[in-house]
């Protein structure tokens, strides 16, 4: 493959092309040229993809996203190659992204750099946790085994802070490996970890120690890929308004501390919320899935196999919407190729809670079905970037509801909250919050894209509820 060849290559996102057919040489040889292409310059050399899979064809998988310092930071092993007929695992990865959409590869742990010293073709699930300016990036050596490295930013570079797994083989009764890192309120860290049966230990203030044995999570009405009574690998603990959150690929549960009990909930990925083209036949499986929080919106994300050229042993992933019911349960998700941090006028409705940023807003689950933003007052605003597809001379249609006493508006403006005004609608009383009304703003885009904020303005701690739009 010609170097000018192999550079546009990378840079497509297209491993993938190559097929079956490629040996493991020609994969070896591959992926030298891929991790010199990438660290050669980061910002010039970036992935850039668009929609699901964020960055295909490539092997990115088990996907654990962090927030650092206001940016998205996604720690993951990578499948060797689309050849693979096991899991080989040959380093770990750092992926950065401030928008969800493009992403760059900003560095890679090798496994001479940790306590194993040598090569090594196990390099399992990761995940990451910060404390007073330091990094610890946490690895799965073997199924067996936990490690932890530590830099001084989110993507190093590592130092192994000693010569031993952080958790050894034997410790507990269960597989140590596919680490997942809660940071509580409180300034407390955890270390989640198992297959089959989940553990949990918090760390000490240094992280890379214990602060106590592990301790077996109870789990009621258990449910996985592999049927009921049975859960899975792939643990991870979120928690969001003093619910905690334990999970274990697609599936979770809900408990009041994380050491439990949890009372398991069952799985938000289902068929019929899954676009086809996305569709397994077992498609539950394998999703080793992580919750994250950016911008004041949730995200889920997870592996991948059903796309052309991947396979079990060479996935991908995906990024969806987490949306919370009134009652903290988590509503299905939705898997499609638009994905997150972007939107399609194309496809008709955008659901008004798949923002990609709020100020002074929340959602809530709507009268009419699904989610809607409520809250909505003088200068609160909703952002929603990457608009593709929208026409000439193009309306915006706003599908909400108000019992506000006094006309408010909402303001159609580009890229930012103070950006060019595209418009603006007159929003009055519609009867009630529970009754809506569609309101349409002419706006103009020339080049068929637009970064759409929606700004509110008018008087009153709460002037409009918005449950959905559409560019026609």
């Amino acid at each position: 493959m010609k170097n000018q060849t192999r550079r546009e290559f990378v840079r497509g996102g297209a491993l993938a092309s190559l097929g079956v057919g490629m040996n493991v040489q020609r994969a070896s040889e591959f992926w030298m040229d891929v991790k010199g292409e990438l660290t050669k310059n980061s910002k010039q050399n970036s992935l850039t993809v668009h929609g699901n899979p964020i960055v295909p064809g490539v092997g990115l998988c088990d996907p654990q996203v962090r927030v650092f310092n206001g940016s998205v930071y996604l720690y993951a092993t990578h499948d060797y190659s689309p050849e693979n007929k096991f899991f080989r695992m040959d380093n770990w990865w750092v992926w950065h992204s401030d928008d969800l959409v493009h992403w760059q590869l900003v560095s890679f742990l090798e496994p001479q750099e940790t306590f194993l010293r040598k090569p090594f073709t196990e390099c399992w699930a990761t995940d990451a946790g910060t404390r007073n300016g330091k990094f610890y990036f946490y690895f799965s050596a073997s199924p067996y085994q936990i490690g932890v490295v530590v830099g001084d930013t989110p993507s190093g570079p590592w130092q192994s802070p000693f010569g031993k797994p952080l958790i050894p083989k034997g410790l507990t009764p269960t597989q140590e490996r596919d680490p997942g890192i809660l940071m509580d309120d409180d300034g407390s860290n955890y270390i989640v970890f198992g297959t089959w049966n989940y553990y949990i230990a918090k760390l000490n203030e240094d992280m890379i120690s214990l602060a106590e044995a592990p301790r077996l999570i109870e789990i009621e009405k258990k449910v996985g890929p592999y049927g009921v009574g049975k859960t899975d690998d792939k643990p991870f603990l979120h928690k969001r308004n003093g619910v905690y959150y334990l999970s274990w690929g697609c599936f979770y549960a809900m408990g009041k501390s994380p050491y439990g009990p949890f009372v398991c909930k069952g799985s938000i990925v289902n068929l019929e919320d899954t676009e086809p083209d996305f569709r397994t036949d077992n498609i539950v499986h394998d999703r080793h899935g992580s919750f994250f929080e950016f911008n004041g919106q949730w995200y889920f994300a997870c592996n991948d196999a059903s796309q052309k050229g991947s396979q079990k042993f060479f996935r991908n992933s995906i990024l969806s919407y987490i949306h919370y019911r009134d009652n903290g349960e988590i509503a299905p998700i939705h898997i499609g190729s638009v994905g997150v941090g972007r939107y399609d006028a194309a496809r008709g409705k955008v659901g008004a809670a798949d923002y990609f940023k709020i100020q002074g807003g929340y959602i809530r689950e709507a009268p009419e079905g699904g989610f809607e933003v409520r809250g909505l007052a003088d200068g609160s605003f909703l952002v929603y970037p990457n608009v593709l597809n929208v026409p000439t001379n193009a309306k915006l249609i706003l599908h909400c509801s108000s019992q506000a006493d006094e006309m408010a508006s909402i303001e159609v403006r580009r890229d930012h909250p103070e950006g060019e005004l595209l418009g603006h609608a007159m929003i009055h009383n519609t009867g009630g919050w529970e009754k809506y009304g569609d309101f349409m703003i002419p706006i103009d885009s020339a080049d068929g894209s637009v970064n759409l904020v929606l700004v509110a303005r008018g008087s009153g701690a709460e002037i409009a509820r918005l449950q959905s739009w559409e560019i026609v």
